[in-house]
């Protein structure tokens, strides 16, 4: 009997839609697996691109797994394997994707299931990966991978084009920068993860709790990015309670609030910041092996090596 497969998330752009559409052809074109495929839809949309004020007024109740709820969704009683894509919202897994792993049906879906979790995001990433692994693990659920696949241009290029790409819609043509977004072609090679989840399916007569996707190059972990968002999101739930005090979202009194934070997040980004990634390279081959580990704990389970990447070339 063919192995049945769910793929869900939600996109606000599109692409991380590309991302699992790439990494779902490869099951499709299979005998041995049946593939269902799910868009997570709040009750209320989230605009894109974003307003301004928008944007910023969600970011305490994604910090605080505070969701709003999605519509139901049509699935199945059980599936052998969950493939769960999303993105960080500041620090922490997006909104439609906490209502998900929260709600009911998600639970219900995830029990006892494997899942592989798919991150499309700028770069910071660690932060949400923690709160979706322990969403999981109250779920009864197994993470046996995960992908991370992140935005083609640096991080002072990037900290200028994805804020523009969210607010504007625009994602190319500024400054001579690179595009907004994670290039192309990565997006293409991202089939190679779908073509090793069907070989390994293709063996298999059970899904086991070892990881399909090692040797693939499936998620690099920054240990400065790392002890940054640890640094952040310290920050954000100062902030995301005192906002949360103020007035609920959507409230006229957060937006004097939201300003001040607004004044001391960009303040953070271009003093704190810099300087604490600086005292980092520093220091760093005093803490090379502290570092190493750090990276290594964020890579599991799939990991950053690339030995099998010959075996599932994309076409």
């Amino acid at each position: 009997m063919p192995k049945k497969i769910l793929i869900l998330g939600y996109s606000q752009t599109g692409q991380l839609n590309a991302v699992l559409d790439a990494i779902e052809q490869p099951l499709s074109d299979s005998n041995a697996v049946t593939v269902s495929r799910r868009t997570l839809t709040p009750k209320q949309p989230y605009p894109f691109p974003w307003s301004f004020f928008r944007f910023f007024d969600i970011f305490p109740e994604c910090v605080y797994l505070d969701a709003p709820d999605n519509q139901p969704l049509d699935l199945d009683e059980h599936y052998d394997l969950v493939i769960l894509g999303y993105q960080p919202w500041f620090l922490s897994p997006s909104l439609p994707t906490t209502a998900f792993l929260k709600s009911e049906q998600g639970k219900a879906i995830l029990k006892d299931t494997p899942v592989i979790t798919v991150i499309g995001c700028r770069n910071m990433w660690g932060q949400a990966q923690l709160k979706v692994k322990a969403l999981l693990e109250a779920a009864n659920a197994k993470l046996i991978d995960n992908v991370v696949l992140t935005d083609q241009g640096s991080s002072l290029a990037t900290f200028i084009t994805t804020p523009v790409w969210l607010l504007t819609g625009r994602k190319s043509g500024v400054l001579n920068l690179p595009d907004a977004g994670i290039a192309p072609d990565e997006i293409r090679q991202a089939c190679r993860f779908g073509y090793a989840i069907r070989q390994t399916l293709e063996n298999q007569d059970v899904i086991t709790d070892a990881p399909m996707l090692t040797g693939l190059e499936a998620v690099k972990a920054d240990a400065s990015l790392l002890q940054s968002e640890k640094i952040g999101a310290r920050s954000f739930h100062i902030w995301g309670k005192l906002l949360r005090a103020v007035g609920p979202g959507g409230s006229w009194q957060r937006k004097p609030v939201l300003v001040i934070y607004i004044l001391f997040l960009v303040l953070m980004i271009i003093t704190v910041v810099p300087l604490t990634m600086l005292l980092r390279k520093l220091f760093k081959p005093l803490l090379k092996n502290r570092l190493d580990r750090l990276e290594a704990d964020f890579e599991t389970p799939s990991g950053s090596g690339s030995e099998r990447l010959k075996d599932f070339p994309c076409p």
